[in-house]
């Protein structure tokens, strides 16, 4: 019985071990992001984005509205990114600017874009996390927090 129960253990820790192995390989995986013809990268399958540029009910979030003109844009995105903090800029660019968010417990990266569509004035948002399945809403919760904090920079 002791022997059954301590094989038992040592599998359950083994499971644990992999399921953490597997989140830091999937978190230290950098996708290949950007934007062709005015569209950024669209969503995988998996619950753990959101986008301006979907047509998945689900997935989908508001654009923003340019202030004033492409470069004020960019600059109050700028502001809000760094207002809501734990951010890297990885390319930045007239009208793109990609950035990696780290949550704060488990650092898990977040990649988020930004495109600024000069024709229609629109400010196109794409935020994913890189590892697990389901990222309990914190994406959408971050473009809620971005747009607010994005609005704020034109007063």
């Amino acid at each position: 019985m002791l022997k059954t129960l301590l094989i038992i253990l040592a599998l359950l820790a083994l499971l644990i071990v992999a399921f953490f192995v597997r989140i830091y390989w999937q978190n230290a995986q950098v996708p290949a992001l950007g934007h062709t013809q005015g569209q950024l990268t669209p969503l995988s399958s998996k619950p753990n984005g959101v986008s301006s540029q979907t047509s998945d009910a689900d997935k989908k979030v508001e654009p923003w509205p340019f202030i004033d003109d492409q470069s004020s844009s960019m600059q109050a995105i700028m502001a809000a990114v760094q207002s809501y903090g734990e951010a890297d800029v990885v390319t930045q660019e007239p009208n793109y600017l990609r950035v990696v968010f780290v949550t704060p417990r488990m650092r898990f990266r977040d990649d988020a874009e930004f495109y600024l569509d000069a024709d229609t004035k629109l400010v196109h948002f794409r935020s994913a996390s890189r590892a697990g399945h389901s990222d309990m809403g914190l994406n959408r919760k971050r473009h809620q927090a971005l747009t607010r904090l994005y609005l704020e920079q034109q007063n």
